[in-house]
């Protein structure tokens, strides 16, 4: 049984640390950005090193205190709120947020977990290296959530997810213990690998505290380009065509349909539509060259084959790193487009690619079914990561179809376990899929899962409720 967070306790939490790593949550801490959770919290904790996080986290466990571990508060699935239950412990990680060194021959940044993602990358440019996660948010979210929830973003097709991009971490363990993981190495068969434990387990094992991260050669040449495609279909025709051309050189492969050109119209008229005609669907390809080659000479060629393939009818390729810049604000304000609309039911999705435009296909039809709704169908299908968001019709809002938003999502993610999907892409379980985990969750995973958290947090202090049912 768990105790809530009360002045007393609060309290004795209090004294085992100097008084200014404490602090009264304040409204950033208890909202989720989409609003569909509102979170408690007796205290907010700001430690200032791995020892003091230890710290906290034993007096935690002694007072069967949950703790909420909180990076930059940037996940879309309740994951860094508490809505109900005992008052819990925020350990916000603001604090640690220094890069402990850099090893450019090696290829290795070490960082704190409350290093913003944007710093990360700032760190591995000056030493002329590349960091290669990418996502809309990297301005606030913090490293130590990025792996927390084993985030993806628009480099997944050629650099992996986080977990990808990590060779060790340090993390504090539920019972208080220090896990000393920081290895550098890329070859290390020594036993369990709990890096990858921990990675993607959203603060329920433990707290990430710092990491060793990949670090890449910098592209010498990049070259950016909009694609007006036929169909879905013929856009994973161009991705494989595509790949037959430059390889692995393709950075990004970006789908994004006319829905969202609309939505941008609509909510942020000041980003502008390169499109004289918005087309149905278009895809955004990225090339990043090492080489002497021109990535534009190659943009070029690949569209002029896939013209005459009848894959393409229209495309720009950038000229300028201004263009360039301007074709990736597109694609990274649908979100914020998304938002201000306001969506009846949102999904985070993959799919195998050969099931990809058959899914787009049959997903429309069921929603169609349901109502009369507006879809707008986008994201990372070179990797099959779809973010397919169910929006009410003009005149409406999504508070019209508060009742349908179920039926919405089971009606998708029934269709995604059908396709051998996920209901997860790159979001994390959070509070939102805890539901959806325990529906399509392979029954042994599960089992297998609830008898790690059991081992490794018996008192089931680590963010309580997320990914797993509150016990």
């Amino acid at each position: 049984m768990l105790n809530s967070l009360t002045p007393e306790r609060a309290d004795a939490l209090r004294a085992t640390l100097p008084t200014d790593r404490f602090a009264q949550a304040d409204p950033g801490h208890l909202q989720e950005p989409r609003g569909r959770y509102k979170g408690n919290a007796g205290l907010v904790a700001r430690p200032r090193s791995t020892d003091e996080v230890a710290t906290l986290i034993r007096a935690a466990a002694d007072a069967r205190v949950p703790v909420i571990p909180y990076g930059g508060g940037t996940g879309l699935v309740g994951g860094q709120v508490s809505p109900n239950g005992p008052l819990p412990l925020i350990l916000s990680l603001e604090r640690l947020n220094g890069i402990r060194n850099v090893y450019a021959e090696e290829n290795v940044l070490v960082a704190e977990a409350g290093v913003v993602l944007a710093d990360v990358q700032a760190a591995a440019d000056d030493v002329n290296r590349l960091f290669p996660l990418t996502l809309a948010a990297q301005g606030s979210a913090r490293i130590g959530g990025n792996l927390s929830t084993n985030a993806g973003g628009t480099g997944v097709l050629r650099y992996g997810n986080a977990r990808d991009l990590c060779l060790g971490i340090e993390a504090v363990l539920p019972s208080g213990e220090i896990f000393h993981g920081l290895s550098r190495l890329r070859k290390d068969n020594t036993g369990y690998d709990l890096r990858h434990l921990l990675i993607g387990a959203e603060g329920t094992l433990g707290v990430i505290t710092a990491a060793s991260l990949k670090l890449f050669a910098k592209p010498k040449h990049v070259g950016t380009a909009l694609f007006q495609v036929a169909s879905p279909a013929a856009a994973l025709s161009l991705l494989a065509m595509a790949r037959d051309h430059v390889g692995e050189s393709v950075t990004a492969f970006e789908l994004i349909h006319r829905q969202g050109f609309d939505f941008l119209a609509e909510t942020l008229p000041q980003i502008r539509n390169p499109w004289e005609k918005t087309p149905e669907w278009s895809v955004l390809v990225e090339l990043g060259l090492s080489g002497g080659a021109s990535p534009a000479d190659m943009l070029e060629r690949l569209f002029q084959e896939a013209a005459t393939a009848g894959l393409v009818a229209d495309g720009m390729i950038a000229q300028s790193e201004s263009q360039r810049t301007d074709f990736w604000t597109i694609r990274e304000s649908i979100p914020e487009a998304n938002r201000l609309i306001g969506s009846v039911s949102s999904h985070d999705i993959s799919v195998p690619l050969g099931a990809l435009a058959d899914f787009i296909a049959e997903a429309g039809k069921r929603i169609a079914a349901l109502g009369d709704f507006r879809i707008n169908c986008f994201g990372h299908v070179g990797d099959g990561n779809l973010h397919f968001n169910v929006f009410p019709v003009p005149g409406k809002t999504r508070a019209d179809h508060a009742d349908q938003r179920e039926v919405i999502k089971r009606t998708l993610h029934d269709l995604v376990h059908e396709m051998d999907g996920s209901v997860s892409a790159e979001h994390g379980i959070g509070r939102l899929k805890v539901d959806d985990l325990e529906r399509y969750g392979d029954p042994a995973k599960m089992a297998a899962m609830r008898a790690i958290k059991a081992a490794l947090d018996p008192l089931g202090i680590m963010n309580p409720g997320a990914v797993l049912r509150r016990g």
